[in-house]
């Protein structure tokens, strides 16, 4: 019996320590974890965006209002999904084949760029932001007059 209880006198206070190592590594699991989500969510945010910018811009008449209508959609689009970008988000779409001749494939493309918050997370080494950018490109029909 005597040897239980100096054995287990040994022992006293060994969870705690056992405690203090372990919960700061759960921790940056969670947060690494939270991390990833975070940027992957954005990631399919900007990329629907573009998408629908390119869309968008493709069954427009002018290349004028193509650029504004693309520039309308995604931010329309990342509002819907409750992205903010720091600075709100930069739309460049590509015009140029508007110019093709009737019957000659053209296509738009657009290009949004997204600078993600990140400061929500409190974890050590993480940036403030990160930067999203995605392509995408949208036909525009070959026999439509423009």
């Amino acid at each position: 019996m005597t040897w239980f209880r100096a054995r287990r006198s040994a022992e006293e206070g060994s969870s705690a320590l056992e405690l203090v190592i372990v919960v700061p590594v759960i921790l940056l699991i969670f947060g690494a974890i939270a991390l990833g989500g975070r940027i992957a969510v954005a990631d399919l945010a900007v990329d629907s965006a573009a998408a629908e910018a390119a869309r968008t811009a493709s069954i427009a008449r002018t290349q004028g209002e193509a650029d504004s209508s693309a520039a309308r959609a995604a931010r329309a689009t990342l509002a819907n999904q409750d992205l903010d970008c720091v600075e709100g988000p930069t739309v460049a779409v590509d015009t140029s084949q508007f110019a093709n001749a009737v019957g000659t494939p053209a296509t738009v493309s657009a290009t949004v760029t997204c600078r993600v918050n990140l400061s929500g997370l409190a974890l050590p080494g993480i940036p403030g932001t990160r930067v999203i950018t995605k392509t995408a490109t949208s036909p525009l029909d070959t026999y439509r007059e423009r």
